[in-house]
């Protein structure tokens, strides 16, 4: 073990060399966020292709519901394969399946024979590559950065998201405008550059850790008691189950409010690109916010910062109740996402640094598997809620169990006195 970890360190980044000079974090950086911004743009496509196709908000959440469910059931078998197999290939894979995916969806709405059933199935493929393309590639940045630029590589990475997710729903409002293909064109070539990124970027090879001799016993459930191993150790740690709660509820929230305003602002007769400007709110909060990490940290601690994050949310979503229009939407989307940068960061500091190389795949799959959660069931909340309560009932139910959690949160003795690590 120490072998390969002189090996690592060898050919790790130098520690005198700028994070803007490191040219392997820098072409993985152009692979991300080229994915990222397809991927931005063509979610604003999905929900208004299948409410065109079907009419139905439940089905709309539905299929969001579908590919993050599925990229949640894969997770944790996807870490365990992370954690044994060469990264840069499993993200290699990734990338190819999800560009061959959309340009399937691309050919069947040219062709006129696209229906909500192909896309289910595309769903679920997408969901499938989002599970093993997700930790491989935040083990390739581990593999590039040194550990004193890791907080620094990680804010660039979300300013990148921050930035995707800005340009990428007024993007994507504009070509469904134009064409209901664009979209899905524009994100298969997203997943295309993100393919000859990685391809392009040679990494250090790191042979699976073997476990450390007379400590892990084999279960009797063999590989299964393996992949569910990372899950049971964050479960078992009373301040880290509940911080993932708070921000799985997060997640869950945000997911179901951005449904509804789509909805709601396509039943108002607003065009694609004013439903996408309105949603870029959230790419801004996450872009502001990403500046903010280094001060949030300093100032707050874990437990505060969690409960701030989560006081904000539920306020911004009980809000979104308040007819407005499109600028009101973009204001409060923008309070929801400002803290969602440091909760990224503070999942980093407290679980995958605290974790060995070759257990972390395990970690990050566990991590994202339970704070993924909330997207899923958001999406498909949101949708019957919609289907049932109408808009204003809708935005007042999730905002009801967002501040449930919070005064959860707060009442946490565990949560109120987290500590960052030494």
């Amino acid at each position: 073990m120490s072998e390969r970890l002189r090996q690592s360190d060898s050919e790790a980044p130098a520690p005198s060399i700028p994070l803007r000079r490191n040219r392997r974090f820098q072409i993985l950086w152009i692979g991300a966020a080229s994915a990222n911004l397809g991927l931005e743009t063509v979610e604003v496509a999905y929900p208004l292709l299948i409410m065109s196709l079907t009419g139905s908000p439940a089905l709309a959440g539905l299929f969001g519901f579908a590919q993050i469910g599925t990229a949640l059931l894969v997770g944790l078998p996807a870490g365990a394969v992370v954690d044994r197999w060469d990264r840069r290939r499993i993200l290699l894979i990734s990338e190819a399946v999800r560009a061959l995916t959309l340009a399937f969806i691309v050919v069947g709405l040219t062709t006129g024979r696209a229906n909500y059933g192909l896309l289910i199935v595309a769903a679920v493929v997408l969901g499938a590559g989002t599970a093993f393309g997700a930790p491989a590639r935040m083990l390739l940045v581990r593999a590039v950065v040194p550990d004193h630029q890791l907080t620094a590589a990680l804010s660039q990475d979300e300013a990148r998201s921050g930035a995707a997710a800005l340009a990428g729903p007024p993007l994507g409002g504009w070509l469904y405008l134009l064409s209901r293909t664009f979209p899905f064109v524009a994100a298969t070539a997203g997943f295309v550059i993100s393919f000859l990124c990685a391809l392009a970027v040679k990494v250090p090879k790191t042979e699976p850790a073997a476990e450390p001799a007379g400590g892990e016993r084999k279960s009797a459930l063999g590989p299964l008691a393996d992949v569910f191993s990372g899950l049971v150790e964050l479960l078992g740690d009373r301040l880290l189950r509940s911080a993932l709660l708070l921000i799985s509820v997060f997640y869950f929230s945000v997911t179901a409010a951005i449904l509804m305003v789509m909805v709601t602002l396509q039943d108002r007769h607003h065009s694609p690109g004013t439903i996408g400007l309105a949603l870029s709110g959230t790419a801004v909060g996450m872009l502001a916010g990403s500046a903010l990490v280094p001060r949030l940290n300093r100032l707050l601690s874990p437990g505060a910062l969690l409960l701030a994050a989560s006081t904000l949310t539920t306020v911004a979503v009980a809000l979104l109740a308040l007819p407005f229009g499109p600028v009101w939407v973009f204001a409060l989307l923008t309070l929801a996402a400002l803290g969602l940068p440091a909760l990224k960061i503070l999942v980093d500091i407290m679980i995958f640094r605290q974790t060995p190389d070759h257990r972390r795949g395990r970690a990050i799959a566990a991590t994202i598997t339970l704070i993924g959660a909330g997207s899923p069931l958001g999406s498909l909340a949101g949708g019957l809620a919609l289907e049932f309560l109408g808009v204003t009932g809708a935005l007042v139910l999730i905002a009801g169990v967002q501040a449930l959690i919070t005064a959860a949160g707060l009442a946490n003795r565990h949560v109120r006195s987290a500590r960052w690590p030494a």
